[in-house]
């Protein structure tokens, strides 16, 4: 078995969570969801577990943030292309998401923009050209 991520996330709304990541492209396993919770796939390896509030703190005694107000994370995503990270963010937009929290970044050999979820949780797609990774740092910073 391949090593796993499980992000879990606190929402407000489980319902409205759900509609929003199922509308940009990840899967509800009903296996491991019910009215507290909710397992979002995104690819064999990683999982989103939507948590509501009273069920995330039965896992931590630290004080919950407000994700509209208060940045903990930035997770990452990568896309295949350039036009798959503005397909994703203009997805999350029209599933109740906010665009662009963070300012884009355009660096030619690397493209990201961000969106937040309705909760606030911040995303960043990305793309980088398989090339600049492959030619290593100097190719990178000679492209940027």
């Amino acid at each position: 078995m391949s090593q796993m991520i499980f992000i879990n996330l606190p929402v407000a709304d489980l319902d409205r969570s759900v509609a929003f990541y199922e509308a940009i492209g990840f899967t509800r396993d009903a296996k491991f969801s019910n009215e507290l919770a909710a397992s979002m796939v995104l690819s064999e390896e990683i999982r989103v577990m939507l948590l509501t509030h009273g069920f995330w703190s039965n896992f931590t005694d630290r004080r919950r943030v407000d994700p509209a107000t208060e940045a903990q994370v930035l997770l990452c995503i990568s896309r295949k292309d350039r036009a798959a990270v503005d397909a994703i963010t203009e997805a999350a937009v029209a599933a109740g998401g906010t665009a662009d929290p963070c300012p884009a970044q355009d660096h030619g050999f690397m493209y990201g923009r961000s969106f937040a979820d309705p909760d606030g949780h911040i995303w960043e797609p990305m793309w980088m050209s398989a090339e600049a990774v492959e030619a290593g740092p100097a190719a990178m910073s000679e492209a940027g």
